[in-house]
């Protein structure tokens, strides 16, 4: 113990080293959503590696980066624990150190296996994309604010099509890793390498798009605050103001709502599925409910007929940590009353059987349902049994805030439809809700925080794209080949 405590000590890099780092997580924090610097995250990445590459302390450097990083582009951590602040609000501090820290440990690994390798500026982007991709899996993933986010307000964004998030991420730290050499030769390349894929972004965004499908969606948005959500006293308002935005308006072909929007439970209520499909204008309404089997408790979406029958049933499988089911939850819960902060039922939801692309006929076709924190995951989507015609999401963003957290979770799923090239219908409680064609764009939203409902049209899909196809094969192939570079004799020079 007391030899790792003293070579701890000789790899401290000294407090204007690790507070520089602190400084280059910060930086690169700014590129996230709702801000998009990418001018100041870009920099900020360039700095961390050249911090890194010095090899003096770069485990130290790698966490202090990351920390910074993450608790700065994941504040809206504190969120959930203000809504019932009597209860919880002690945890805040432990929640931002565990989770800040805990992530910045991935990039603190990347710092250690770059230090001890040649060229360490290209080996440290390199491990970086590598440990960011391990992020995205590890213990059910969180593939949340990675480097290649900051892209979000470029072009640069639409390269997700060809090599997906964890592309762009490659391509982000591959120019921070060219600007960190502080020479022309290397700063060009950068320089290159970001004009590429934003000229690349520039011509995907001129091509056609494919004509709007013959569909008209209701989306509707009851802007339930979450203190208030599960208030028994609330629950008739908000089922009546549910109804109301439903019944109003013209005809359409669907109506949406958000994710455990109602507040009852099916199972309990089974007369609900006939007022439900009594007001959708002769057309089936999806709703996202919680369902109810004894102990079981599952976060789900319900398709209801215009006769009430309930047609097709999609229960989340991705859940989130935590939020909707805890790590044997089921003995903590009986000893403790412990249990995850979404669930209204038992200690947590349980998870359904893995994504599924739901048929609903005629002009509506096939679509894939993400509940939540589902559309975080490209590997979710893609792992999908069959190609959808197009996709939804359903959430409850009022847990995350108003600053950030709706904002980076929107432009998540925002992701997902550039890298499949298929339109993303999404419905928030509070919001975002808003219809995202099959490039990204933005063809019709609501008001944040507002009570509302809007009728839009369906954009339709592209064919099957670069990334759909292939997923990160092409990424993992060029990681491969950039890592035998690393060992390649330097070129020495005469004199």
């Amino acid at each position: 113990m007391r030899r790792w405590t003293q070579a701890a000590r000789n790899a401290w890099p000294g407090w204007r080293v690790a507070g520089l780092a602190l400084l280059a997580g910060a930086m690169a924090a700014m590129g996230q959503e709702p801000l998009g610097l990418w001018w100041i995250a870009l920099p900020g990445y360039a700095l961390l590696v050249r911090l890194v590459a010095t090899g003096r302390g770069a485990g130290w450097i790698g966490l202090m980066g990351g920390a910074a990083h993450f608790a700065l582009a994941l504040n809206w951590i504190v969120e959930p624990f203000l809504v019932d602040a009597a209860a919880y609000a002690w945890m805040i501090p432990f929640a931002v150190v565990f989770l800040s820290f805990g992530l910045a440990l991935f990039w603190m690994a990347a710092a250690l296996v770059a230090a001890r390798l040649p060229r360490p500026a290209l080996a440290f982007a390199l491990a970086l994309t590598v440990t960011e991709m391990l992020r995205g899996h590890v213990l059910t993933g969180f593939p949340w604010a990675l480097p290649g986010h900051i892209w979000f307000h470029t072009p640069v964004i639409q390269s997700a099509s060809l090599f997906g998030g964890y592309g762009l991420t490659l391509v982000t730290l591959l120019a921070a890793a060219g600007l960190s050499r502080l020479r022309i030769v290397p700063i060009a390349g950068a320089a290159l390498l970001v004009a590429a894929v934003w000229g690349l972004g520039i011509r995907d965004l001129s091509q056609p798009t494919p004509p709007p499908r013959d569909v008209t969606l209701r989306l509707v948005q009851p802007n339930a605050g979450q203190a208030l959500k599960w208030d028994p006293a609330l629950a008739q308002t908000h089922f009546d103001r549910l109804m109301r935005l439903t019944a109003e308006g013209p005809l359409r072909d669907l109506t949406i709502w958000p994710e455990t929007a109602l507040p009852y439970s099916l199972d309990l209520h089974p007369e609900i599925f006939g007022m439900i499909g009594g007001v959708g204008h002769n057309a089936p309404v999806a709703i996202g409910a919680q369902r109810i089997d004894g102990d079981l408790a599952w976060n789900s979406l319900t398709v209801i007929a215009p006769d009430g029958a309930e047609t097709a049933r999609y229960d989340k499988a991705h859940l989130v940590p935590f939020g909707e089911y805890i790590p044997a939850g089921d003995v903590l819960y009986r000893l403790f009353g412990l249990r995850a902060f979404a669930s209204q039922a038992g200690a947590g939801y349980s998870a359904g059987p893995g994504p599924r692309v739901i048929d609903l006929g005629g002009k509506l076709g096939k679509v894939l349902p993400l509940i939540c924190y589902e559309a975080v995951f490209p590997q979710d989507v893609r792992a999908a049994p069959t190609r959808a015609d197009w996709m939804l999401q359903i959430t409850n963003d009022a847990w995350f805030g108003s600053l950030t957290g709706p904002f980076q979770h929107a432009a998540l799923a925002r992701l997902r439809a550039i890298e499949m090239g298929l339109p993303l219908v999404r419905v928030g409680n509070t919001g975002v809700t808003a219809v995202y064609d099959a490039m990204g764009r933005t063809t019709a939203s609501l008001p944040f925080q507002t009570e509302g409902a809007l009728d839009v049209a369906l954009p339709g899909a592209l064919p099957p794209t670069p990334y759909a196809r292939f997923g990160e094969i092409p990424v993992l192939v060029l990681l491969a080949g950039l890592c035998l570079a690393l060992f390649l004799p330097r070129r020495r020079t005469v004199g």
